[in-house]
């Protein structure tokens, strides 16, 4: 899944000029800083180098992770469209794009991020290139939820690793509270990722949301460790990518866990593949999360008819047709 043409061509642009030593070294600061999920009170990216870095090496990956995570969203309400959004610690804008690309007719969108340096370099991708009104607003999204506006699509993108746990209950809380419909939550695909996901999704259930993906039930959560659920989206580097993280691969996976969660009852679920297929001659084996709440691998071979056909066709983190 590749960046909107607008946004990888305002990358590019602020990326040209850049020193690649300069852009190499921000780059492992960076990365070194997420796979520690460092909470020492610093912003991952509270200056201009660390932002660049991450549109870099860091920005192809979580939009790819976002766009999927909505695209699950549209796949459970088929007639959902949003008009508003207000996105939580939105860092250059990555949801506001993959939105507006999934959901064109978006007229209004706030964005929350502490950051002054994000802020400018999203301002400067968006100027131009959407007719949506958009806002930027400063706030550290612990602490300065309580004068925004609710919206129909609330989202909060790799945020949660940043905050300490305590504070998570009460961010969830005032997410919810400023959802009118929707609210997306996405982190990385990690054993941690999922945990907070699952803490998310708990609170969610009890303050009466109703689940829309990835689970296809509100039961307890079926795995254990040292399992856990996560999906992944392969991306294609670029050239600096490459350069910049000293990659041979001219591709890499991004590992990542969601939940949406709706006002609206929606119909009934299907089971989700949770795990990468396993194909055969006339065969294929799915991990499935199923509606009554287990999950399990299921086997389907040429004697199933269509459900083979179309269980053939389907990939990690795909719904099972009816």
């Amino acid at each position: 899944m590749e960046l909107p043409i607008l946004l990888r061509q305002g990358v590019e642009h602020l990326l040209e000029k850049v020193p690649l030593p300069t852009l190499k070294q921000a780059a492992k600061t960076l990365s070194d800083r997420y796979r520690a999920e460092l909470r020492d009170g610093r912003l991952h990216m509270a200056e201009e180098m660390a932002v660049k870095a991450y549109l870099a090496t860091r920005l192809p990956a979580t939009y790819a992770a976002v766009r999927a995570s909505l695209d699950a969203v549209s796949e459970a309400r088929p007639g959902y469209a949003p008009k508003t959004l207000l996105d939580v610690g939105a860092g250059p804008g990555t949801v506001l794009w993959a939105t507006l690309d999934l959901w064109p007719d978006l007229e209004q969108a706030v964005l929350l991020e502490a950051s002054a340096a994000v802020r400018r370099v999203g301002e400067t991708l968006a100027a131009d290139a959407m007719t949506a009104k958009i806002a930027w607003l400063a706030g550290d999204v612990t602490i300065d939820l309580a004068d925004l506006k609710p919206a129909e699509l609330v989202t909060c993108a790799y945020v949660l690793d940043e905050i300490a746990p305590a504070s998570l209950p009460k961010l969830v809380d005032r997410l919810w509270h400023l959802s009118d419909d929707t609210l997306l939550v996405v982190e990385p695909g990690t054993p941690a990722g999922w945990e907070r996901i699952l803490a998310v999704r708990r609170h969610l259930i009890e303050a009466g949301a109703h689940v829309l993906a990835p689970c296809p039930h509100e039961a307890p959560c079926p795995l254990a460790a040292p399992d856990w659920c996560h999906f992944s989206r392969r991306v294609a580097r670029s050239r600096l990518h490459r350069l910049a993280k000293e990659a041979d691969v001219p591709w890499e996976d991004e590992k990542f866990i969601y939940v949406a969660a709706s006002r609206q009852a929606v119909g009934p679920s299907r089971a989700r593949v949770i795990a990468p297929p396993k194909s055969g001659s006339g065969k294929v084996l799915l991990k499935l999360c199923e509606k009554d709440g287990s999950a399990g691998e299921k086997l389907f071979t040429k004697r199933d008819g269509e459900i083979f056909k179309a269980a053939r066709r389907l990939d990690w983190g795909d719904a099972l047709p009816e």
